[in-house]
């Protein structure tokens, strides 16, 4: 039996979406978030030195890391199901997108987040307007154009085909969902990306996605 060390509202719940698309059978255990610093709890050292979720035991494997999971996965339980056929261009583009959502998509998202929340972070009064003008800066001159080249450059990309690695549904889309789900959290992907907002709402759609949040529970992202 898979085992799922799942936290709330993380990159654990690609996983859990990831099983529920092969139908394997897999057991979750659940830890929750500190409510004030929103880290992953100290248990989770006990399973993995770096305290982070996710992390699957399988077999006597322990895994970290979404991405490294999910090719364990499809590549352990697959059946050549949800990767494109090697020596394809679509396969090509499978491996890329499965290292871009982490690689590009999400510090910048990590970004935004951190300078949105230190323009509102507790602080002495004298400091404070400083660390705002520090916050809105970085925002201004980096992180949003970093996040409005890479959301047109994803929007462009998903224009002429409906998944990620080409015409069909593939374990990158599933590497995908996090980062873009972060945006439209984060950032609201508006009516200037049609594209991105028809994938979410189709992703959000599949029955595997629904039965992962009813096993995973909470899945709200941080803003």
């Amino acid at each position: 039996m898979i085992v799922v060390h799942h936290l709330n509202n993380s990159r654990s719940q690609r996983v859990l979406w990831l099983l529920e698309e092969l139908e394997l059978p897999y057991e979750v255990k659940r830890y929750r978030r500190d409510p004030a610093t929103m880290l992953a709890p100290p248990e989770l050292r006990s399973i993995h030195p770096l305290g982070k979720a996710p992390v699957i035991v399988d077999d006597g494997t322990t895994m970290a890391e979404s991405g490294a999971i999910l090719e364990y996965l499809v590549e352990r339980y697959g059946d050549g199901r949800l990767v494109p056929v090697a020596g394809t261009p679509e396969r090509l583009r499978y491996r890329y997108w499965m290292h871009f959502a982490e690689g590009s998509a999400m510090p910048p998202l990590l970004l935004h987040l951190i300078f949105s929340r230190m323009k509102v972070a507790p602080m002495p009064f004298f400091a404070r307007p400083v660390a705002k003008a520090i916050a809105e800066r970085a925002l201004e001159t980096y992180v949003r154009p970093n996040l409005t080249r890479t959301l047109n450059f994803l929007e462009a990309e998903l224009t002429p085909r409906d998944w990620f690695a080409g015409t069909n549904f593939t374990v990158a889309d599933i590497q995908m969902s996090f980062p873009l789900e972060a945006a439209d959290a984060r950032v609201g992907l508006g009516p200037q990306y049609p594209r991105l907002k028809d994938w979410l709402n189709r992703i959000h759609a599949r029955p595997a996605y629904q039965r992962a949040l009813e096993s995973g529970g909470e899945y709200e992202l941080l803003r």
